[in-house]
């Protein structure tokens, strides 16, 4: 039996097979002459890694054979024509490698005692589904997979193996890339990422695939489609013809559907084609046929990456202060509220009203325009406000018998004295954790979460499900992202991006910058005495603050701001 350091070994060379082919020069759109069409293998980026497998060797034993037709896996090209060399004829035909990818960090072949039954055992890092949905997984993730073997003409081969492919960790930052596909948000006003890990070379076709099936676990819910459920591609190819991705769907659900709704369907296409360079424009076609769709200006194309005013709200000698431009000044008609002691406010991104924590962090305020501020809550703790695009301010704490409670109220428009609408929701998976950070994305489908339990901490973005008005009724199961440490705050850098860190008032602090398309956190550089963070319109719009006063990120260091306030947010 081969041991694991040998599968290394076998993984490193398969990563050191990988070779690039580049194109000689840029490749031109044809503009006239005949049509060119690519197949679906060729739409996607042309410059993409190939990897060239071994084919079997003469005499090589189970194990071997095993190792081999996993690492020949990784060959894509012509429908893993040399994977499938390893396999008996009928299991080269039944073989479905696109149903999954496992992505691990070391694997090994192990016997089971049971005549020519051996498990390849995987120390797993992700796996990604047909739809490519990623799932992180922690380190000692361990899953068998059982192959059976037999002689064909004298030599081994796989009779039995799982639908899928398990790949190197290394292989996988080559060769597949993170993509967004995108849906809507409820109202068809934004657009929200969905990302997902395709083969870089294959993407038009599975992108088209994944959009087709619907949003990914933590967004369905919270997110909508254009497309009807069940749709499908009405031939097993996305082609793009001088530019145009022609998209053919089954005849009745396309031609059934409004203009409208066709129009919407081939701008979250547009949407999701972007990082893809040679498609220019999308055309739906229904069994072959092109299908008119006409923009007679009645849909608005969504926002997407949707940003936030460039004024901040602050505390400054015990009063609420907007902070732009490194200049202090009143927040526009707002009741003065330094009785109150203010911190950490938040300012809503569509009306003036404001929201904050007392110095105990036990106690929720909101303030609107003309009226003093009220209490929405109290508790034994809560996470500091955040808003939504429909004015709800959203916070965390513990319920009467302990258990964790997200909290979402609406005060806006209510009357002095009068009951504020209010929903309260206790989602399982936040049992027995405590929210650090509850912020809500700027399209108001999603949230950031960070809670703790027993010194643990785990960062996570959930989907907001809501009624028809925009009333908060859910949340969805989240995905979690990987971090280097435990933070206790965090910030939407934008519409894949999130900034956190664990704020230390004696010690030096590392925020860092989590990617929903990417694997590794990305390190900002360290600040002595951070105790706040927030962030405005992309990475370069973070500013943390210290004893020393407010700084923002400049390039791979900090640049000091104004002193003298305290917990500067941007609206939402």
């Amino acid at each position: 039996m081969r041991g694991s350091s040998s599968n290394i070994t076998r993984a490193g060379a398969a990563v050191l097979a990988l070779v690039l082919l580049l194109l000689a020069s840029c490749a031109q759109i044809p503009r006239s002459g005949p049509v060119g069409k690519s197949t679906d293998a060729s739409a996607g980026n042309p410059n993409a890694p190939v990897f060239f497998p071994a084919a079997p060797r003469e005499g090589a034993g189970p194990e071997s054979v095993i190792e081999d037709f996993y690492s020949a896996g990784s060959g894509y090209e012509d429908d893993y024509a040399v994977a499938r060399q390893y396999l008996t004829q009928a299991s080269s035909v039944t073989w479905k490698p696109d149903q999954r990818a496992l992505v691990f960090r070391s694997a090994r072949v192990v016997p089971t005692g049971v005549e020519n039954v051996f498990d390849y055992e995987l120390d797993l890092a992700y796996s990604v589904d047909a739809d490519g949905v990623a799932t992180r997984l922690p380190e000692g993730t361990k899953e068998n997979i059982p192959a059976t073997l037999a002689q064909v003409d004298g030599q081994w081969r796989i009779a039995a193996i799982p639908d899928g492919t398990a790949i190197p960790e290394e292989t996988f930052k080559v060769i597949y890339g993170a993509y967004p596909i995108y849906f809507y948000d409820p109202t068809f006003t934004y657009a929200v990422p969905d990302l997902r890990w395709f083969i870089k070379k294959k993407t038009v076709k599975a992108m088209t695939s994944a959009l087709l099936g619907g949003p990914a676990a933590y967004l369905k819910g919270a997110v909508v489609s254009a497309f009807p459920s069940g749709i499908k591609l009405a031939r097993e190819s996305v082609p793009v013809v001088s530019g145009a991705a022609q998209v053919d769907l089954t005849a009745k659900d396309l031609v059934d559907a409004s203009n409208e709704d066709r129009l919407r369907m081939q701008t979250q296409l547009a949407l999701t084609f972007r990082s893809q360079p040679d498609v220019i424009n999308v055309e739906l076609r229904a069994n072959q046929d092109l299908v008119r769709v006409e923009d007679n200006g009645t849909v608005r194309r969504p926002v997407r990456n949707m940003s936030v005013p460039a004024h901040q709200i602050a505390v400054s000698h015990n009063e609420l202060v907007r902070y732009e431009n490194n200049r202090l000044s009143p927040l526009p008609d707002i009741a003065p509220v330094a009785a109150l002691s203010p911190r950490a406010p938040a300012e809503s991104p569509v009306s003036q009203s404001a929201a904050f924590l007392n110095p105990g962090r036990d106690t929720l305020y909101s303030v609107v325009p003309g009226q003093p501020a009220r209490v929405l809550t109290t508790r034994a703790a809560v996470s500091r406000p955040s808003f939504d695009r429909y004015d709800w301010t959203w916070t965390a704490g513990p319920g009467g018998d302990g258990a964790t409670e997200v909290l979402a109220y609406r005060p806006v428009g209510v009357a002095q004295g009068s009951s504020v609408p209010a929903v309260t929701l206790t989602p399982t998976w936040l049992a027995g954790w405590t929210v650090k950070e509850f912020r809500m994305s700027r399209e108001g489908a999603r949230a950031l979460v960070i809670s703790e339990q027993n010194g643990k901490t785990r960062v996570q973005v959930t989907g907001i499900i809501r009624t028809a008005d925009g009333t908060p009724r859910d949340l969805t199961a989240p995905m979690t992202l990987p971090t280097s440490r435990d933070p206790d705050q965090g910030a939407w850098v934008d519409d894949t991006t999130v900034a956190v860190m664990k704020g230390s008032a004696a010690e030096s602090v590392t925020p860092e910058l989590l990617s929903l398309a990417s694997a590794q956190p990305q390190q900002l550089a360290p600040w002595p005495g951070l105790t706040a963070l927030s962030a405005g319109n992309g990475p370069e719009e973070i500013f943390g603050q210290s004893a020393e006063g407010v700084f923002q990120r400049l390039g791979n260091g900090w640049s000091p701001q104004l002193k003298g306030l305290q917990d500067p947010s941007f609206p939402g």
